[in-house]
Parts: structure tokens; C-alpha cells; sequence
């Protein structure tokens, strides 16, 4: 693992965490305060980064608080299927994209429903699921299906019945053309940003090969750093290395990049309670099969060891 950015002679300076920790602990103290969309309130500096070596089945997993990852895994799987709607993922006990939608009902119906009903609903009335599961074109849709259009009389433009499969264009371009500098897979839409529930916030992934290690660089236009980052390092991490299986390379090094980086104001038990904290561990993760593409993974194709983190801390999404 690469060292960590906290110089410091404490016992988190060696362990690659301490990067996490040290980013965590510059925001809440020498951070911006601002006032943000969500109204919460946040603090944040601009312009960021983490780098993680992935040799050796290592992966970016918290030890200063449980990170579910298996939840995180579920949403990238889905991710890499194109859906934009929440049932699948509630129907897997996911939530972590429920807010948007149930804020949005909440609005407009006036009706004070619980999250846990919600989703509920979702899962069982395929109707109300399609009514008010949708979060519009994010990530997946981006993803595997950018949109194309073409030309018509008139100055109109028609949209072809099939995008762009980014993903699987990086697994081709990976495979026949290695030294490439356009291994990339995008997400930021600019004229579909406004029909998302959220724009993409882990916006642009860069990939690049070297001596047979496949690497991945991840920019980040908005990172919630108690939240969001942990979830952040582990998709992408996983991403690179279901590439690397897909294209007989090794995994190399993951380089996070964040521009507004920042911790919410209502953060301040989960941040004080976590930089109290000393990272440990060296936790891995096995694929145990090789799919046919890279569509076909299951979450049982996913083993993770020697990972035994402290306890869960909760904190508020802010949507």
C-alpha cells in the first residue's frame, strides 16, 4: 500500500488509511464553511487526492468504521445493468438511493410515508414502483447506454434506439490497444444533467496500463467525505479489478481525485468519534469466478478477508 499522507509518528501514518483520516481531519479544521444545496451546510477545500495500491488482493476498505460492502458492491452491479429505477435495489435490501425518490413523493403527495414503507411499496407495486422509483438517466444509464442522435430534415435530431456502451467499449479498447489514453468511462450527461435525480458526483474514470497493471483514476466533481468516499473508493477499486480479470491484466494503483471535498456541519459526532480512531488491518478481496463479461458478475462472485473493523457510526444523508 502506498504510505500514508499523515506524517505524523502516529500508528496510522504507516497504514494507508491515515491518508482518509488526515483528508478528514483538514476538512473539518481548516475547511471552507459553506452554504450548500442540501442547506445542511458543509466544510470543504478543493482539490484533492488519495492513491491506494491494489497488488496483492488489497483493497480500500475502512477500519475505522464498517464499511457495508456488499451494499456498495449492489449498487455497482446494478450500476453496470442500465436501470435507473430503485426496485431492484430495494428488493435486495439496498436503500442508499431511496431519499431522492421518497422526497420527491413526500413533496408532492403530501404524504408523510416512512423510508422503510417506501420501499416497501416499491418492491411489491410494480406501478407505484414505475410512477415514483425512477431517478432519471444517473450513472448506469450514462454509463452503458449513452444516448446518440443523428441528424434529421428540419434541423430535428432523432435518438438512436441504442447508446453507447461505455463500459464495454473500455474492456475492448483494454484488450486491443493497451497504451491507449481513452480508457474512459464518463458520466457527467451535460444535456441530460437535469433530468437526474442527482448528477454524478464520481463523474469521470480514466484507466491506464502499465507493465501488465491495469490502474484507475477516479475524479470526483462532489465528495461527502464521511459518507460518500467510502463507498466511492471500494466501486471504484472493484471496478478495476473486474476490468483487470476481464482483460488477463493484474490490478494496479487507484488514484481518487476530489474536487469539492467536503464534510456536512451535521457530520460532527461521525468525524470526531472516527479521527479518534486507529486504522488496522490489511483486508483483501478474491473474485472467484471469471464471468463471460463484464455484465455477469453476481455478488457471490465476491469473497473479502481479514477485514474486522470497528463499529458502524451512523450519520444523516443529506439530499
Amino acid at each position: 500500500m502506498a504510505r500514508s499522507a499523515n506524517t505524523s509518528d502516529s500508528p496510522a501514518a504507516d497504514h494507508w488509511e491515515g491518508q482518509y483520516l488526515a483528508l478528514m481531519r483538514r476538512i473539518w479544521e481548516q475547511g471552507d464553511e459553506r452554504v450548500d444545496r442540501t442547506g445542511v451546510g458543509t466544510r470543504s477545500v478543493f482539490g484533492t487526492q488519495l492513491r491506494f495500491d491494489l497488488a496483492g488482493g488489497a483493497m480500500p476498505l475502512l477500519s475505522t468504521k464498517r464499511v457495508y460492502w456488499k451494499t456498495a458492491t449492489r449498487e455497482f452491479l446494478w450500476f453496470l445493468t442500465g436501470d435507473t429505477n430503485i426496485r431492484a435495489l430495494c428488493a435486495q435490501g439496498v436503500d442508499i438511493w431511496t431519499d431522492w425518490p421518497l422526497a420527491r413523493y413526500r413533496r408532492e403527495m403530501g404524504v408523510d410515508i416512512s423510508r422503510a414503507d417506501f420501499s416497501k411499496r416499491i418492491v411489491e407495486d410494480s406501478e407505484f414502483a414505475e410512477r415514483w422509483g425512477d431517478l432519471g438517466p444517473v450513472y448506469g444509464k450514462q454509463w452503458v447506454d449513452w444516448p446518440v442522435y443523428e441528424p434529421v430534415a428540419g434541423g430535428l435530431y432523432r435518438k438512436w434506439p441504442l447508446g453507447v456502451n461505455q463500459v464495454a467499449q473500455v474492456v475492448e479498447s483494454l484488450s486491443d490497444n493497451p497504451g491507449s489514453r481513452r480508457h474512459i468511462v464518463e458520466g457527467w450527461n451535460v444535456a441530460e444533467i437535469e433530468q437526474m435525480a442527482l448528477p454524478p458526483c464520481h463523474k469521470s474514470y480514466q484507466f491506464h496500463v502499465a507493465d501488465g497493471r491495469l490502474s484507475c483514476a477516479l475524479y470526483q466533481r462532489s465528495c461527502d467525505v464521511a459518507l460518500g468516499l467510502p463507498f466511492n473508493l471500494w466501486g471504484a477499486a472493484l471496478f478495476t479489478r473486474m476490468l483487470a480479470q476481464q482483460c488477463d491484466l493484474e490490478p494496479g494503483e487507484l488514484v481518487w481525485m476530489g474536487g469539492d471535498t467536503h464534510l456536512y456541519l451535521n457530520h460532527a459526532e461521525l468525524v470526531e468519534a472516527q479521527l479518534s480512531r486507529t486504522p488496522s488491518g490489511a483486508p483483501t478481496m478474491a473474485i472467484t469466478r471469471r464471468p463471460d463479461t463484464i455484465f455477469d458478475y453476481r455478488i457471490e462472485d465476491f469473497v473479502v478477508a481479514d477485514y474486522a473493523p470497528q463499529g458502524h457510526i451512523s450519520a444523516p444523508v443529506a439530499v
